[in-house]
């Protein structure tokens, strides 16, 4: 029944001195430790039939070589979610040597759980306790010697933003692996329930399951349906799964609750027990003060409206001043350089114009819109993320994620998903339903991502103001509202609670902030630009030789006729299916090999509502080809399609309603 050891994961046990996996609950900076350990230099794994992706590395350390296993973050092993059966099963399956586990110094508590659940399962640990500076400035002083020997493990004190003990937390590591077969763990709940689990443990002591018989007899008690099936399946299966119920029914005659509610509140007793033990009192520090400001409905919405609009003033008046400053430097120094290059090599015959396209007007559109908008987004969300705030979005949104069928952790992947809706959609693992998946990930492709934010500053803030630019966020969030409310009345099911950690509010490390959004924008470097490079070419081919009219001429009846848009401009529209900012980068290829440099080629070609239009029906349309393959493989391809249609539909809806509503009423 139990997985082997896979693919890449077997590969990089099998080419490594010692394999660690690193543990821990997703705001603990346990990501920053696999960064800082690795380099970032990562490849991912999934367990077959789970979407939930394992980040793979290997570092050297003391002329060994380490791989790295970074575990889905979690707040148990209890198998309830992807997540969590991911991070599981790598441990049981591919056996490390080692599980580090990364520990929240400010919430200790909560965090020793999972801990009592990996040394339940008899694995060797080394605690990391890390957000040790944050504890400090709250004087929260940790006896980690003694919580060292309360636990049974190794701990160490860590910094995971500065890199402040990772060497030593190896070395534990190390030392910890060398002396794995020794490891006893007597850490043990009360009187009753430990006689109970040595009575089914005895037991299982004449059998191999692949997995210690304390463990096992634990699981079974919880009723882990997972490890009772694997019981199952053994010839005397079904005698050994009638002991656990009948010690099962004893517990719960004791103590008047089910076996496994009681096994979790021994879990949690224990791990209080012992955080009061190593701890003093906790005080509240002015990003307690923060926190608490930011997450009252009363305080906290006009602080996320306040930072909504400087996110939006920075975008529009740095990223117009950066666009105008690009394309004109372009224009002006490297246009004429490039163009005459081409026509001396090539000639200036359709071959050559059709290299100008690409090699001029096509990186022009690449930097004007990649670097002011996309770029600066990046920048940011990364800021954002750093500080702690999303998470206290997370909790304020809580009451407004419920009208969706969603709750406030689902606000994480839908910011995430301003940035690029791919790893948004991938984010929503961390909710427990396909429905809630479902209802998360359609939200997310109608959130403008970070390349339709370039294209509506691009086209609309650009050149027709901020106000229109506004109205077009105004009116995708009003359709994300209506569609949520709608699926989560359409969908069966509800909603399920909100459990998350309270991350701190911390002053964000500009180093940090600069890889994070260097390792988002490369993607637009090494993948969009040559995609932007063809596609202006592919257009430029079609203009010059008179194609391009005749493609644009079936989509008159809909881009013309309903949308009031130039042909041409709904021909873009379908190139943007590559890449959503494609769309404006070809849109003011076209506007400058047609009409020149220069700042205001686009209100040559088009009136400021069509503008509007297209900037609006380009939000809302069918996202692009990796967020598709995405929702493919993470909801299912008839989900996917569902996806698809309903949005094409519904841009192609707003936005013949919209430029109705401008000319009707003289709008712009």
């Amino acid at each position: 029944m139990a997985l082997s050891c896979h693919g890449a994961l077997k590969e990089i046990k099998g080419s490594t001195d010692l394999t660690f996996a690193l543990a821990g609950n997703p705001n603990v900076g346990k990501s920053s430790i696999f960064n800082r350990l690795t380099g970032m230099g990562v490849v991912t794994a999934n367990y077959p039939g789970k979407t939930v992706e394992l980040n793979l590395a290997t570092t050297n350390f003391k002329e060994m070589r380490i791989g790295i296993i970074d575990l889905p973050g979690t707040y148990a092993l209890s198998a309830v979610s992807e997540d969590q059966w991911v991070a599981r099963r790598a441990v049981l399956d591919c056996k490390p040597d080692v599980v580090i586990m990364v520990l929240d110094a400010t919430n200790l508590a909560r965090n020793l759980y999972m801990v009592i659940q990996f040394i339940d399962l008899g694995i060797p640990i080394v605690a990391a306790l890390n957000l040790i500076d944050e504890a400090e400035k709250r004087n929260i002083i940790i006896d980690s010697a003694l919580l060292s020997r309360l636990l049974g493990v190794p701990v160490v004190k860590t910094i995971a933003t500065t890199g402040s003990g990772l060497h030593d937390l190896i070395q534990e590591a190390v030392d910890t692996a060398r002396k794995k077969n020794d490891i006893k763990y007597s850490l043990h709940y009360g009187e009753d329930i430990e006689t109970n689990i040595k009575k089914l443990e005895d037991m299982l002591n004449s059998y191999d399951f692949g997995i210690n018989p304390r463990a096992l007899a634990i699981l079974l008690l919880e009723e882990d349906p997972e490890f009772i099936e694997l019981v199952g399946k053994h010839e005397n299966g079904r005698a050994i799964i009638e002991e656990a119920n009948r010690i099962s029914k004893e517990i719960e005659e004791l103590h008047g609750e089910k076996t496994p509610l009681r096994i979790t509140r021994e879990r949690h007793g224990l791990a209080g027990t012992i955080a009061s033990q190593v701890q003093g009192d906790v005080e509240p520090v002015t990003s307690d003060k923060i926190w608490a400001y930011t997450t009252s409905p009363l305080t906290g919405i006009p602080i996320l409206i306040s930072v909504l609009a400087i996110i939006f003033s920075f975008l529009f008046y740095g990223g117009d001043w950066l666009s105008t400053f690009l394309s004109s430097s372009w224009a002006l120094y490297v246009s004429p350089v490039i163009d005459s290059a081409v026509y001396y090599i090539f000639g200036s015959g359709h071959f050559g114009k059709i290299l100008v396209w690409g090699f001029d007007a096509g990186i022009l559109a690449a930097l004007a819109v990649g670097i002011p908008y996309v770029l600066t987004f990046y920048f940011m969300l990364a800021f954002l993320e750093d500080s702690g705030y999303l998470n206290s979005v997370a909790f304020l949104t809580d009451r407004l994620m419920h009208k969706f069928g969603l709750h406030g952790r689902a606000i994480i992947p839908l910011v995430a998903g301003a940035g690029c809706n791919v790893p948004a959609i991938i984010g929503t693992r961390v909710l427990t339903t396909m429905r809630e998946r479902t209802i998360a990930s359609t939200l997310i492709t109608l959130i403008p991502c970070s390349a339709r934010t370039a294209v509506i500053l691009g086209a609309v803030s650009l050149f027709v103001g901020w106000k229109p630019a506004v109205a077009i966020y105004v009116i995708v969030l009003l359709l994300v509202f209506i569609v949520g409310i709608g699926l989560n009345k359409i969908m069966p099911g509800k909603s399920t609670g909100l459990v998350m950690e309270m991350f701190p509010f911390r002053a964000p490390i500009l180093s940090n902030i600069l890889k994070k959004t260097w390792y988002r924008f490369k993607d637009f470097v090494f993948v969009a630009f040559p995609i932007v490079l063809v596609g202006s070419m592919v257009l430029g081919g079609l203009y010059e030789t008179g194609y391009l009219w005749e493609l644009a001429s079936p989509l008159s009846p809909v881009v013309e006729g309903w949308l009031g848009l130039p042909a041409v401009a709904g021909l873009t529209l379908i190139f943007a299916v590559l890449r959503k900012e494609l769309a404006l980068q070809l849109l003011v290829t076209l506007a400058i090999v047609m009409y020149g440099g220069g700042a205001h080629n686009l209100l040559l070609f088009m009136t400021p509502a069509q503008l509007f239009v297209y900037a609006l029906v380009n939000t809302i349309y069918i996202p692009c080809v990796a967020t598709i393959a995405v929702l493919g493989r993470e909801l299912g391809w008839r989900r996917a399609l569902g996806i698809m249609a309903f949005t094409i539909t519904l841009a192609i809806l707003i936005g013949g309603i919209a430029f109705r509503i401008i000319v009707y009423f003289h709008l712009l």
